[in-house]
């Protein structure tokens, strides 16, 4: 089966939380990962992580990745201080360019497509005007503006990131896996860019292991969303890797279980797989300042984990499941500086 094969081919390294039983937590950790607000939290606890002065914009970015991107907010909460409120704008700016897509392939028509490209048209001039001084009052332009003016970023990666994304309206499959790399890095890598920006660092090694994670994020945004598109009669999986197996997007649309379907989706999990050992192989040459932005991989090898247990059926219920133990496991390698 497939799940053999990947399993000789990874070595004796498992899918899974690299080290995670190696050395013993601190006593009390379990209880402080407790606190962490889950996604069920209140606004309350939303209230705390921003702080008792936080203003109207912040506890708005907050809540947005809370609600669209609960793997990042967990992930931005661990975030040093005076970096964790920046980190939430460019989450946050990055779930205002990503629900233009969502809703596009929902409504599917001229018109909803017309709506994504004034909304990627509203943010090109709003980052034009943000580095002028003069943010339109949008929360998360407001609060993009604030971490531009305390970090000083880069303009370009903000655009690729839009352009990048409105390109993708057109809501078609990728034609190789080398295109859906190539979304991924102008869209995730670019966000880890200004993410270590914000972090204060300037390093080589971590700007190569921003580009790998990106790219495994990107590849692994794509296979969970698999059932959603198919749900909305939509296959939007690397083609080359389809036909090299003899798949056809009808396959997906039906929700086949065949050994190629499977295969499919090895192949193009286990390239998700390689971009993350590229990642930490880099692990000892990187500032350890730079780890946070690094700590989604966490999340990341979880899925793969998940969809190596289930034999690589991308429709299985368990996929869809929230694991519960991620605040823990997220607090257990920040504490740990690992990635």
């Amino acid at each position: 089966m497939a799940a053999s094969v990947l399993r000789s081919a990874c070595g004796s390294r498992p899918f899974g939380i690299p080290g995670l039983g190696r050395r013993r937590p601190p006593r009390g950790l379990w209880a402080r990962a407790r606190r962490l607000p889950g996604s069920a939290g209140s606004r309350r606890s939303v209230a705390a992580v921003s702080g008792r002065d936080a203003s109207g914009t912040d506890r708005y970015c907050l809540e947005l990745l809370r609600k669209r991107d609960y793997e990042g907010y967990l992930c931005s909460l661990l975030f040093p201080a005076e970096s964790r409120s920046s980190a939430f704008a460019l989450r946050a700016f990055n779930v205002e360019l990503a629900q233009a897509e969502i809703q596009r392939q929902v409504k599917d028509s001229v018109s909803e497509k017309t709506i994504g490209l004034m909304r990627m048209q509203f943010w090109k001039k709003t980052v034009e005007d943000i580095y002028c001084d003069s943010p339109p009052p949008q929360p998360v332009a407001i609060e993009l503006w604030k971490a531009v003016k305390r970090h000083n970023l880069t303009k370009r990666w903000l655009m690729k990131i839009i352009d990048e994304r409105e390109k993708n309206l057109d809501d078609r499959a990728y034609c190789n896996i080398q295109e859906l790399e190539n979304y991924a890095e102008n869209t995730q890598s670019s966000l880890l860019y200004l993410t270590l920006e914000v972090l204060g660092v300037k390093d080589l090694h971590a700007d190569h292991v921003a580009s790998h994670v990106g790219k495994a994020q990107g590849i692994v945004t794509c296979l969970r969303a698999t059932p959603y598109h198919g749900s909305r009669r939509r296959v939007l999986l690397p083609m080359d890797v389809c036909v090299l197996h003899g798949v056809s997007q009808e396959d997906f649309l039906r929700k086949n279980q065949d050994k190629n379907v499977r295969d499919v989706i090895y192949d193009i999990a286990s390239q998700a797989h390689l971009h993350l050992n590229h990642a930490r192989s880099f692990h000892k040459s990187v500032p350890v300042k730079a780890f946070p932005a690094f700590l989604q991989t966490v999340a990341l090898e979880d899925y793969l984990k998940k969809i190596q247990q289930v034999d690589f059926d991308i429709f299985h219920p368990s996929l869809q499941w929230k694991n519960t133990l991620l605040p823990l496991f997220l607090y257990i390698q920040s504490w740990r500086k690992r990635y």
